[in-house]
């Protein structure tokens, strides 16, 4: 029983993190890397707390964020995308299965369209010349806390019921 509230409170300390992540970002365009770290710090215990084995679970996780991580850190050399940016999505690939994971970046898209079309018609109608800025990280968190709200909270109320 002790596993079951130790997992959940993982996923609520996610949420926080989240949280906290799209706030920064929206008042300061910046996810601190103390966050990202612990977030990556918090994945092992994800890991163990949710009973993944090593190989192919851990290993999974591994190889989409590594993978999540290459195709980011393009963009950022584009400059398509912050440094703060990648390393919160790197951290949540950690955490989230690979399934989830691409419905995250979907559901991230879709959110960060919306929110880069408001703050578009905001910058126009204040009639500002300089470029928008768009905080990502709200997308970004949005999406987390989706994964988190429709996948994983609820199987983590569920084992906690029964007992």
């Amino acid at each position: 029983m002790l596993d079951g509230y130790l997992h959940y409170g993982l996923l609520c300390g996610l949420a926080i993190a989240l949280v906290v992540a799209a706030v920064t970002d929206l008042r300061r365009r910046q996810i601190d890397n103390w966050l990202n770290g612990a977030i990556v710090l918090g994945a092992p215990l994800f890991w163990w707390s949710s009973g993944y084995a090593l190989w192919p679970d851990v290993a999974m996780q591994f190889g989409v964020a590594v993978a999540a991580f290459v195709v980011l850190a393009v963009l950022f050399a584009l400059r398509m995308m912050g440094g703060g940016d990648v390393k919160l999505l790197t951290a949540l690939a950690l955490w989230i299965e690979p399934t989830w994971f691409l419905k995250l970046l979907i559901v991230m898209a879709l959110a960060g369209g919306v929110l880069t079309v408001v703050l578009g018609v905001r910058h126009v109608m204040k009639r500002r010349r300089d470029k928008l800025a768009v905080p990502y990280g709200v997308a970004i968190s949005a999406a987390g806390l989706w994964v988190l709200g429709t996948h994983y909270l609820p199987l983590a109320g569920a084992s906690l019921g029964t007992g």
